[in-house]
């Protein structure tokens, strides 16, 4: 079920308790786990969202983008084929994503062509750290589902509203005004009229690569192909 968006003027502090430490602890060892694999490979990866923010639960999934496109082959070959590979689509012109599931907490996003600048914008939104970050035990700030931007202190958290204070978070967050009224848009939006989901959800079969699917997918789609020829 999502979440729902949260009116919040003012600000109010969070304490985590030992329990919150010994999660994060653990959620964060296992994305540096993958993350070493990734790097020694050479390839760039980026946890993302509460595992960035710190403001975890028992219920948070590990997140991790490679920002940069990487051929699925040598992501498998580091990390194995998972338990689910999909191609996901936004929408008609967004950019075409491969998720590997790992298991089922654990998912690599990566693009099938090149990402746009707002694209990229949409997770440090939600909050980045890289490998060195995660090693450092560094938190950074980022808003979560909630339209809540977190901000990482020494005990915990201090949390401040979204809505109604696009501009300020965009600057505390080094993002475009424009990131920060979209996410507002599109999450109020389905709060209103629920979930709208994606515009193209497609299993990668396990005899098949990502690459493959992909392909089949832009030669059969038009505008899967008009978004694919706008970035090259």
């Amino acid at each position: 079920m999502a979440k729902k968006p949260e009116i919040l003027h003012g600000a109010r502090k969070i304490v985590y308790d030992q329990e919150h430490w010994r999660i994060l602890r653990e959620l964060r060892h296992a994305a540096e786990e993958i993350m070493l694999k990734l790097t020694e490979g050479g390839i760039r990866c980026l946890a993302y969202g509460s595992l960035a923010r710190g403001d975890v639960t028992e219920k948070s999934d590990i997140d991790i983008l490679l920002p940069d496109r990487v051929s699925s082959y040598r992501v498998e070959l580091l990390l194995g084929k998972g338990v689910r590979r999909e191609l996901i689509q936004a929408t008609p012109s967004s950019v075409l994503k491969g998720h590997l599931f790992l298991n089922h907490r654990t998912t690599i996003t990566f693009p099938m062509f090149k990402m746009m600048s707002r694209e990229r914008e949409f997770y440090e939104w939600g909050g980045t750290v890289n490998i060195r970050q995660i090693q450092e035990g560094a938190r950074v700030p980022g808003v979560d589902k909630k339209l809540i931007l977190i901000q990482p202190v020494e005990e915990g958290h201090i949390e401040r509203g979204v809505v109604g204070y696009e501009g300020r978070t965009a600057r505390e967050l080094d993002v475009s005004i424009e990131i920060a009224k979209e996410r507002v848009r599109v999450l109020t939006r389905r709060d209103a009229v629920g979930r709208t989901g994606v515009y193209l959800t497609y299993q990668v079969p396990e005899d098949s690569t990502f690459e493959a699917e992909a392909k089949h997918l832009i030669d059969r789609d038009p505008a899967l192909r008009r978004t694919v020829d706008r970035r090259t």
